[in-house]
């Protein structure tokens, strides 16, 4: 566990360095998706969106997405508005059959700096907005549960995610879109992450990753 969390810190501030520079990590996925912009228009390919918790994915569980016509798209410790600020050529310049979004925990860890959660459920808002005028399908997932951050221990999560995802249900029960529960798949009675499906309360391992495929497949086998 320990190496682990070594690792993620020593990784996130590699990105954090990288994004003085570019703070939206705008060339992190410029090579793979000039190769990929050959391929368009693309059949069925759904993009998912998102942060580290999106990005290891495709690292601890390779096949999910060899398997399937899914792109990764997640950036190590980014937040909505760094998200929303390439959403344009990580999603809607692949144009995608759909684009599976999850995204605000780093927000709520204040990566970028203070927010709330009412910013962090508008950035996401603007993103699926974003997608639909572009014909593309949308899947929003809700914030993982989380009792604290490593990296900032100082902030108190639990609550915030609550608001958070209840906001986000409500949003995809108005306007009819799939929704992705995780959080009550993976949280404790105490409002953590279950152990068995993380090492360090945040980042699913690959037993926790394996509950999250099967919840998401469910949802990209009832798009049209």
């Amino acid at each position: 566990m320990k190496s682990k969390l070594i690792f993620i810190l020593v990784f996130m501030c590699t990105m954090a360095k990288a994004q003085q520079k570019d703070w939206a990590n705008l060339k992190f996925y410029s090579k793979e998706n000039k190769a990929l912009s050959e391929q368009i228009p693309m059949n069925d390919h759904v993009v998912l969106m998102g942060n580290s918790i999106t990005q290891f994915w495709k690292d601890l569980r390779p096949q999910f997405f060899s398997e399937h016509p899914y792109i990764d798209r997640g950036i190590s410790g980014q937040t909505t508005p760094q998200m929303l600020l390439r959403f344009r050529q990580d999603v809607i310049d692949l144009q995608p059959k759909a684009v599976v979004i999850l995204a605000g925990i780093n927000d709520i860890a204040e990566n970028t700096g203070p927010t709330t959660v009412e910013t962090i459920f508008g950035n996401i808002v603007s993103m699926v907005e974003l997608a639909q005028a572009n014909n593309i399908q949308v899947i929003l997932c809700s914030v993982l549960p989380a009792a604290a951050f490593p990296w900032n221990p100082n902030i108190h999560p639990k609550e915030k995610i609550i608001q958070l995802n209840d906001l986000l249900s409500a949003y995809t029960k108005k306007h009819k879109l799939p929704y992705v529960d995780y959080y009550k798949a993976m949280v404790m009675k105490d409002l953590s992450l279950n152990a068995e499906y993380a090492e360090d309360g945040v980042h699913p391992n690959k037993k926790g990753y394996a509950v999250m495929e099967a919840l998401l497949e469910n949802a990209i086998q009832q798009l049209k």
